[in-house]
Order: structure tokens, then C-alpha cells, then sequence
């Protein structure tokens, strides 16, 4: 029996998973409840979440959304998964913090300086998380497949297609989506995204 581990974005609930249980049918799906949000920490618990499903020597599908996704790049675990499916990931993070710096109107050197500074649009900006993106590149061997929205505000469409050709990864667009996949069409579309690479998959 294959393994399903959902990881969900920020503010997002382990509960979500159950909406992919019937696209897998027969798989135990499980909803990553993790508690940390940092990378470095979040990995963690990723890559303990992951090990512990591989113990049972099955396949495991990952299906990880927004800064999930960014989240597990970072989980070591590469030779645990069968397949990812990444729902509007994160793939440039130290342009999406970089951004945000601009938007606030702080400097590398501020920031530096005081390690850590709120933002009026609720986003703090970290040093140390900068610093830690910047020294942590990405690397990542699994087989994937991204869905993303054309209208994306956290991730550019270069970005997706960049990193869809440096990692061979598989990349579908739905024009007019957004970063967050919630409306009923969007849904259908993400549903009907992950029958398809399935049912490839099994007739190959």
C-alpha cells in the first residue's frame, strides 16, 4: 500500500489532506501536523515524518503546497520519495524575502544590523533566515510535478520554469489560477491534474 504525506502551507491545516484521499485510492494519506517554521526545522520534521511511513518499506507520495513545498526541498529526502506533487511552490525564497525587504523599505545592512524587523503588512523579516537561505541552495533528485497558477503572486512564472528544467521536473499551468488553489474550478483543476499523472504513471 502506498504512503501519501501532505504537507500544507502557511496557515494551512494537516486536515487538507483528506481532500486527496480519494485521488489515491487504497493509499494511507497523512496530513503533516508540523509545529516549526523554518526550514532548517520544518525539514526536520518532514524528513522524520517521511522515515518513519519509508520503515514500512512503501512507496511515498508527497504532495506538498506553497512554503510546504519550499520546506521539504530542504527535508533530505529525495531517496524516500516515489513522486512529489508541489501545489504552487515556493522556489525562490531568497527573492521572495528580498521582495518583502523592498516592500518594507529595509536594507541588507539594516537588517544585518538588527537581526530581525516586523513589517506593517504582518511578515517579519529575519536575518538569519536570509542568511541561512542564502547558504542552503536547493537540491533535490525526486520525480516531480508542479501546478502552477498564472496568476501567482508569490511565485513568478520564469521562476517555475526554471526550476522545472534545472530538476526535470514536470510543470502544468492553469491560467487565471492563483497561489492559493481554493475556488471550485481551481480544485477541479487540481484534481484532474493529479488523476492525469497518475493514471500516466500506472500506463507506462
Amino acid at each position: 500500500m502506498d504512503a501519501v504525506l501532505y504537507v500544507h502551507g502557511k496557515g494551512g491545516d494537516p486536515r487538507e489532506s483528506e481532500h486527496y484521499a480519494p485521488l489515491f485510492p487504497g493509499a494511507e494519506v497523512l496530513g503533516l501536523d508540523y509545529r516549526t517554521f523554518t526550514p532548517w526545522e520544518a525539514g526536520r520534521e518532514i524528513r522524520e515524518a517521511a522515515e518513519g511511513l519509508a520503515a514500512g518499506r512503501r512507496p511515498i507520495i508527497l504532495i506538498a503546497n506553497s512554503i510546504g513545498a519550499y520546506f521539504s526541498l530542504h527535508a533530505g529526502i529525495d531517496r524516500l520519495i516515489h513522486r512529489a506533487f508541489f501545489i504552487s511552490p515556493i522556489l525562490d525564497m531568497e527573492g521572495l524575502i528580498t521582495g518583502m525587504m523592498a516592500q518594507a523599505g529595509v536594507t541588507e545592512t539594516e537588517l544585518e544590523a538588527k537581526g530581525h524587523i516586523p513589517t506593517a503588512f504582518g511578515e517579519e523579516l529575519s536575518w538569519p533566515y536570509l542568511r541561512w537561505v542564502r547558504e542552503h541552495p536547493i537540491r533535490w533528485e525526486a520525480q516531480t510535478e508542479i501546478l502552477f497558477g498564472s496568476q501567482d503572486a508569490l511565485t513568478s512564472r520564469e521562476t517555475a520554469e526554471t526550476f522545472a528544467r534545472r530538476y526535470r521536473a514536470g510543470l502544468t499551468v492553469m491560467e487565471g489560477g492563483e497561489h492559493w488553489f481554493h475556488t471550485e474550478a481551481q480544485l477541479a483543476f487540481l484534481d484532474a491534474w493529479i488523476r492525469e499523472k497518475v493514471r500516466k504513471e500506472k500506463t507506462c
